[in-house]
């Protein structure tokens, strides 16, 4: 049978600043090596890149970026879509007839992170103006398989790499009023 000893460590304030001071380093380096969550990542986003402009009449262009998983075995996909703010209920609800992309493969999941994106023409009655956003659902899958899902809606403030016009232009929304 083994007996236990009372500890004769001694309590005192310079032991005590030391175990904080400890706890004070250590606390970072422990939320840091926390895994993060998919939303958690600045290269999760999705916004509006083309909104109406000459070069693109009556289209709204909706870009996104995805991180990559470092794992070479998952492949990205993208599913882009245009909805549209109702007047008679103040609701969103998704453009019915090509307001959808369906999922586009963007890559292989060992990539940094990835990006892509879509124009939509959208043709409102003479006279009429709409208030559009997009909506941009990523899926890394594996041999098919969906394991991991992520959707966000478009914001403003997002650095695309490719397709802005004007160059840089990045929004959450576009109304397209046609005359």
């Amino acid at each position: 049978m083994q007996h236990l000893r009372p500890s004769r460590r001694i309590i005192t304030p310079r032991r005590v600043a030391g175990a904080l001071a400890l706890a004070a380093v250590a606390a970072p380096v422990a939320a840091t090596g926390a895994p993060r969550t998919v939303e958690d990542s600045r290269h999760l986003w999705a916004t509006v890149n083309v909104c109406d402009t000459a070069r693109w009449p009556d289209t709204i262009g909706v870009r996104g970026s995805m991180p990559g998983s470092a794992d070479g075995s998952e492949t990205m996909w993208m599913r882009f879509r245009v909805q549209f703010l109702s007047t008679a209920d103040d609701r969103w609800h998704n453009v019915p007839e090509g307001g959808d992309s369906g999922f586009v493969y963007v890559g292989r999941a060992h990539f940094r992170a990835r990006q892509a994106g879509r124009s939509f023409r959208i043709s409102p009655k003479i006279g009429d103006r709409v208030l559009l956003r997009g909506k941009v659902t990523f899926e890394w899958r594996r041999r098919g398989e969906v394991v991991r899902r992520a959707s966000m809606r478009t914001r403003r403030g997002h650095r695309s790499s490719a397709g802005a016009d004007p160059p840089g232009y990045s929004a959450a929304t576009c109304t397209i009023t046609r005359g």
